[in-house]
């Protein structure tokens, strides 16, 4: 099962690791949950297989329809949040994304920002991780 997971995951190229969205994740979760269960001898092992396969093909699908559209883009994989917009703090987009103001603070300084007046734009990404752009 782990020499057919990892050729399973090289040959998607990368599709679900690195800057994975929620969409991401979730593949992750099921391939695992789904392999492990030819591991303990729940499922047979050649039907999990064709599983994860059709799970990683359908994937790609997706991803392939999301490079093209927009908004099946935005449906699958969601939209960044504006939190910060020319150094002031959007407080309902902070709230919708649950995110407190220490939080924040937290992600600005990782990014070398000192204090929120410092940053141009900081968005939180689909990813969950914060970028910034910093006032020139």
């Amino acid at each position: 099962m782990y020499l057919l997971l990892l050729a399973i995951v090289r040959g998607a190229k990368k599709l679900f690791l690195g800057r994975a969205t929620a969409f991401d994740v979730m593949l992750v979760i099921l391939i695992g949950s789904t392999a492990a269960r030819a591991m303990t001898g729940g499922a047979p092992f050649f039907p999990v297989t064709l599983a994860i396969v059709v799970m990683v093909l359908v994937h790609w699908t997706f991803s392939f329809l999301a490079r093209s559209s927009p908004s099946f883009s935005g449906l699958i994989k969601g939209h960044s949040t504006l939190l910060v917009k020319d150094g002031k703090v959007q407080a309902k987009q902070m709230k919708d994304a649950h995110i407190s103001r220490d939080d924040l603070d937290e992600d600005l300084r990782q990014e070398g920002v000192a204090d929120v007046s410092e940053a141009l734009e900081a968005r939180l990404e689909r990813s969950g991780r914060l970028s910034v752009i910093k006032k020139p």
